[in-house]
């Protein structure tokens, strides 16, 4: 009796969980549905509870808030998780750019110049066009929050088209998405870290140089790598530098032979834990009671045209210009048209794009502003890729003529 019923709970519930979350929409339903629940906590009856949450941490045992301060430690939940759990996601995706430059699609210069020319455009294109609405005003800092793609959502609206959308390019997206988050890493490392502590940055460079080492002498005990790696992050949390570098550098360090079980072990971790935390906490916006009014400004104007029309324009004429000059190729079975849709689909800017978001602006209004243009860009770049590359005759009964 106990067995069936264990069976019965398996096959009605576990089993169709599993097979969820194996599915690679997963990832981007999931966030949505979190995105969701967020926003409508944050605008009802409990929303001074529910966003006051996020902004304090609370000593369970004495209801006082807990005095990190002399640690110098995020001192809220928020902080928390942006400081500190989203380490192993940037953790996670060095893991995957160092596999990717090393054995993958970016390992040898005629596999990468085209997703990497292309990340490029993705990049600065978005960047220019958020800097033409916002030169010489107090918003020009955020010139960054347009320029990233989210490679989960991006790659789970791909996979819902299924066979009208070619290996190869969803290989040359994914390859395209890993190369704008290095961009994206490097633009929070360099431009939105607004003080340096140089004593706790040198000793943080002293700590780094022991993973290397160990790296250096094939140490294959991660116990070893992840003891440096803490106190790394907390060196960089206290230098200006944004922490979370901490897990790209620690990953970098990463022995090749483990970046596989490693990043195989935290997939499901971060895209199923960490991420939707981070959406529900970064999310909790009290919307205005004139959503139209309040996205008309140079910010939502920078963000929106930057996502759904600097993305795609910089990625086309980027592959464009580098397949004409014979520097790279098409995907393989891939025309322009299918290339134009991927572009499209690129500007979905949600993770990243938020986390840049709380960088630029300290002001909360600015950053509830840019965090709803980033949801309003992402959704008409989703649904404009998604019904263009719907529109398109499958592959293989008409493509565009390669070069």
């Amino acid at each position: 009796m106990i067995r069936k019923t264990v069976d019965i709970i398996r096959k009605t519930l576990i089993s169709p969980i599993h097979t969820f979350l194996k599915d690679s929409r997963a990832v981007g339903i999931v966030l949505m549905i979190c995105t969701l629940i967020s926003m409508v906590l944050a605008n009802s009856a409990v929303q001074d509870a529910y966003v006051g949450f996020w902004n304090t941490l609370f000593n369970p045992a004495g209801g006082h808030h807990y005095e990190y301060y002399s640690l110098h430690l995020p001192n809220s939940w928020l902080l928390w998780i942006n400081d500190g759990m989203m380490v192993l996601f940037f953790f996670l995706v060095g893991m995957e750019i160092k596999r990717e430059l090393t054995v993958g699609e970016l390992s040898s210069l005629r596999k990468s110049i085209l997703p990497v020319l292309a990340a490029i455009g993705g990049m600065l294109f978005p960047a220019l066009i958020f800097t033409l609405f916002n030169k010489n005003t107090p918003y020009a800092h955020g010139w960054g929050i347009p320029m990233a793609t989210d490679i989960a959502f991006s790659l789970g609206i791909l996979s819902l088209l299924g066979r009208r959308v070619p290996v190869g390019l969803k290989i040359f997206l994914m390859a395209l998405a890993i190369i704008d988050d290095l961009g994206a890493i490097l633009t929070i490392a360099i431009f939105y870290t607004p003080h340096l502590d140089l004593k706790y940055l040198l000793i943080g460079g002293g700590v780094l140089l022991i993973p290397v080492l160990l790296n250096y002498l094939k140490v294959q005990r991660l116990i070893f790598y992840y003891i440096p790696g803490i106190i790394l992050w907390y060196c960089l949390f206290n230098s200006g530098v944004h922490a979370t570098i901490a897990g790209v550098l620690l990953a970098f360090c990463i022995p090749q032979q483990r970046i596989a079980d490693l990043v195989h072990s935290l997939h499901d971790p971060v895209n199923f834990m960490i991420m939707p935390v981070f959406a529900l906490a970064n999310t909790a916006i009290q919307l205005p009671s004139d959503i139209a009014g309040a996205l008309q400004n140079n910010i939502s104007y920078g963000i929106i045209a930057g996502l759904v029309l600097g993305k795609p324009l910089g990625i086309f004429i980027m592959s464009f210009a580098a397949v004409k000059l014979k520097l790279a190729s098409l995907p393989s079975k891939s025309g322009w048209l299918q290339l134009a849709g991927v572009g499209l689909i690129a500007g979905i800017g949600f993770t990243m794009s938020i986390f840049i978001s709380s960088l630029a602006y300290l002001e909360r209004e600015l950053q509830i502003i840019a965090i709803m243009s980033v949801i309003v860009a992402s959704l008409v770049a989703g649904i404009a890729g998604f019904i263009f590359l719907r529109m398109l005759k499958p592959v293989g009964i008409v493509l565009a003529k390669h070069p």
